[in-house]
């Protein structure tokens, strides 16, 4: 006699169900679960893989993020130098920009803010990896730079 049960094959699951341009999937869990579901569908080529995590997983700043960088608000005009001392979304109300937001910890996207240019430094739990690597958007709570400058549709 053998024993049933255990976790399900995840990898398996996924890819009895293969992607079409406009599918979507989505996972809500434990960390190791959302992990192991992300790394799956990227190895499937999965491009729209959607999670949600309970709690924020640390991600610390890239090798080539800038220590500090300068942020352009594109419609009033106005500049921040950020560093490391402040996150950008505090910078911003600091100055008295509006900017909605929530968790603060970058998993629930209430503070994604669109891209004008400039390289951002992903480090929230919201963005795909297809959407990190468009860098159209980012969220302004948690993230912070790779180029000297980024330029916000603020």
């Amino acid at each position: 006699m053998h024993e049933q049960g255990g976790p399900p094959n995840l990898k398996s699951l996924l890819a009895d169900r293969p992607a079409e341009p406009d599918t979507h999937y989505y996972a809500c869990g434990p960390s190791v679960l959302l992990d192991a579901f992300e790394r799956h569908c990227d190895e499937l080529g999965y491009a729209n893989a959607h999670i949600e995590r309970f709690a924020a997983v640390a991600v610390g700043p890239s090798p080539n993020a800038q220590k500090s960088y300068v942020a352009e608000l594109r419609k009033s005009g106005r500049t921040f130098v950020i560093t490391p001392e402040k996150t950008l979304l505090a910078c911003l109300l600091e100055g008295g920009v509006d900017v909605e937001h929530s968790c603060l910890e970058g998993v629930c996207g209430t503070c994604e803010t669109a891209i004008v240019s400039g390289v951002p430094d992903h480090r929230d739990s919201v963005l795909s990896s297809k959407e990190k690597a468009s860098n159209k958007v980012m969220m302004v709570c948690v993230s912070g730079c790779k180029s000297e400058r980024l330029v916000l549709d603020l």
